[in-house]
């Protein structure tokens, strides 16, 4: 099964938006501004792609001067994000709380492991996508993806690690890569560990033979005298900096692709111009040289959406995921 790379393509078509969101958002901005700090969370431990997403959007808002309040990062980890999503549900109407989203909140509760989803929450904004990266330890006997899956064939209990729930997106994207390998996709020995971090110290004490990841939380981690190496990309072509010599997965004869967008929600029934303020300050953080900085350094690119067009796009994820999970015998009941 090929996950096809159509939110690339569609990425660049929603780009521009962040211009027009500003426009449109201004009218409505004005009626509203935080009255206190902004909490934002993370549903992970430190170190994965929601906290590095909440950490860097907070600081290039401060260093930038784009709002007189700060947002605070705070992390709540547990059940691949469903602990912070049952604590957020209940703080319904606060205009002062958001979270880093991506993949999970669609792909956990479609498991059965979260009785909240997307649509018990407020869509801000879309703002980068990212791809998934398959790393083992730099003295790792697997040379590249073909032989870790040569490997996994012998020995079903090889176990690869992640940073979210079974189910969710580190699962889904692992076991779409095993079977496009040729291997039984429901064969796959996933680990889940609550975040990336955790993920990865588990891989450096050698209790799993590899980990998946977003390539851009993995991307500071590699480079000259990293301890870790990357087998492959699931990008449709190589990218820049520390990841340039990294192949994708289709260079090595897996025909697969797999896209990580990462956005912004809020709390339940959040005040329609609270929203609209939210809309333009990250469109707004999108155009400055802090941002694209940041952006570049890690690896991400921007695709951004306002809080309409993201909200149906999530639909279209939760649609399209149904089946991958349903393919993989991973749907909940």
């Amino acid at each position: 099964m090929t996950a096809k790379p159509a939110l690339i393509r569609f990425s660049a078509l929603v780009l521009p938006l962040a211009a027009v969101a500003g426009m449109s958002a201004a009218a409505h901005a004005d009626d509203w501004t935080p009255t206190r700090n902004i909490e934002f969370i993370a549903p992970a431990n430190p170190g994965g792609g929601w906290d590095t997403l909440v950490r860097t959007t907070s600081r290039v808002i401060q260093e930038e001067g784009l709002a007189e309040r700060s947002f605070g990062a705070i992390n709540v980890p547990g059940g691949g994000g469903a602990v912070a999503w049952a604590q957020i549900a209940r703080d319904r109407g606060n205009p002062h709380k958001l979270f880093a989203t991506s993949p999970p909140i669609i792909l956990v509760p479609l498991a059965g492991a979260s009785r909240f989803d997307h649509n018990d929450f407020t869509p801000i904004a879309r703002l980068i996508t990212d791809y998934s990266i398959v790393l083992v330890r730099e003295d790792s006997d697997y040379g590249d993806l073909n032989e870790l899956f040569e490997a996994m064939r012998e020995n079903p209990q090889l176990s690869v690690g992640g940073g979210s729930a079974p189910g969710s997106m580190d699962h889904i994207s692992m076991a779409g890569l095993a079977a496009a390998a040729g291997l039984d996709a429901s064969s796959v020995n996933y680990i889940p560990f609550s975040g990336g971090g955790e993920a990865m110290t588990s891989l450096m004490g050698g209790h799993v033979a590899a980990v998946i990841t977003g390539a851009g939380e993995a991307s500071g981690q590699l480079g000259e005298g990293s301890q870790l190496r990357a087998l492959g990309v699931s990008a449709p072509e190589r990218m820049g900096g520390n990841l340039e010599q990294v192949p994708t997965y289709q260079e090595q004869g897996i025909d697969y692709t797999f896209d990580i967008w990462r956005g912004v929600m809020g709390t339940p029934d959040m005040p329609a111009e609270a929203v609209a303020y939210y809309e333009e300050l990250f469109a707004q953080m999108l155009e400055t040289d802090g941002w694209q900085q940041a952006r570049d350094q890690l690896g991400w690119i921007d695709a951004y959406q306002d809080s309409e067009a993201f909200g149906a796009f999530l639909d279209e994820q939760k649609e399209q995921f149904s089946t991958i999970l349903g393919d993989l015998g991973l749907l909940g009941q």
